[in-house]
């Protein structure tokens, strides 16, 4: 069964190394969590897509039961879901997210 929404997202994540849904964009973020990892993002040099859930409500719900994690933001890293807010937050302090960054070849900015 083909689902347009969940093939809009595939491609997204296809298309982009690093992709970030969230609520507002990686300039405005509307929520508290979503700028934390905008900010964890930036911090690493990291480029990345913001995608706007609340510009399209068909994303907002779907990139939900895509991942089957109730909460936005989503991290996306080569196609692979990494996680909200709060693992992205540790996996930064832990050093984690830097190794996965590394392994999966993402390229990013010198500060």
């Amino acid at each position: 069964m083909s689902n347009p929404v969940f093939e809009r997202i595939q491609a997204d994540i296809t298309a982009n190394p690093v992709v970030l849904y969230m609520k507002g964009t990686p300039m405005f973020p509307q929520c508290g969590f979503s700028a934390r990892v905008v900010q964890i993002l930036s911090h690493m040099g990291v480029r990345f897509k913001g995608v706007n859930v609340l510009e399209d409500p068909s994303i907002r719900d779907g990139i939900k039961q895509f991942t089957n994690w109730p909460t936005v933001p989503q991290l996306y890293v080569k196609g692979e879901f990494v996680g909200g807010c709060d693992i992205v937050t540790e996996m930064f302090q832990s050093g984690e997210l830097e190794t996965l960054l590394t392994d999966k070849g993402v390229e990013r900015v010198s500060a």
